[in-house]
């Protein structure tokens, strides 16, 4: 996107693989702006309510980026949340799919109280490789970072070769490819 002088980042993954974590600590070592979409959805009311089953609320993908757009027109951001597919193309220069053992992310999203169907379909998510293979449907490849997001020493790592990706970022010159 020309004419932004600090990157969008896009953090992406299924749920317990570290993105909050791992976003925050890049926010903080890079002075740019964490967005938490599951905290903005719920603080600025953009959903269609709450679903019981996966007690979860349902995202209006139009709503959030109306909101996001003017944000991420002027760049330095880093938006953090479990889908990736619906955010434009356009709004980011580097897109980071973290990836966590099963065994590892089953005893994380247990510890958060996920069970059954929840539990389940977040499981196979990462099984599957669901939010990789969107990220590669929906962005150019040269942009798409897939990271291990196993221990703390993988969290810190993953910042520190971020930190270095924000550091040597430059923008796209109009009409320069």
């Amino acid at each position: 996107m020309a004419g932004r002088e600090k990157p969008n980042i896009l953090i992406t993954g299924t749920p317990g693989t570290g993105k909050t974590s791992t976003a925050s600590l890049l926010a903080e070592a890079t002075h740019l702006h964490h967005i938490n979409v599951g905290e903005l959805v719920k603080e600025k009311h953009l959903h269609d309510g709450w679903d019981s089953d996966l007690l979860c609320h349902i995202l209006n993908e139009d709503l959030l980026c109306d909101e996001l757009e003017d944000t991420m027109t002027n760049g330095g951001n880093i938006v953090d949340y479990h889908a990736c597919e619906f955010f434009p193309e356009r709004w980011f220069d580097l897109v980071v799919v973290l990836q966590t053992d099963n065994s590892i992310l089953y005893d994380r999203l247990t510890n958060r109280g996920y069970s059954g169907q929840k539990l389940q379909n977040n499981l196979e998510c990462e099984i599957f490789q669901v939010l990789r293979e969107e990220a590669e449907e929906s962005y150019r490849h040269d942009i798409i970072k897939v990271m291990a997001s196993n221990t703390i020493e993988d969290m810190s790592d993953n910042v520190e070769v971020l930190k270095a990706w924000v550091a040597s970022w430059r923008p796209v010159e109009a009409g320069c490819t």
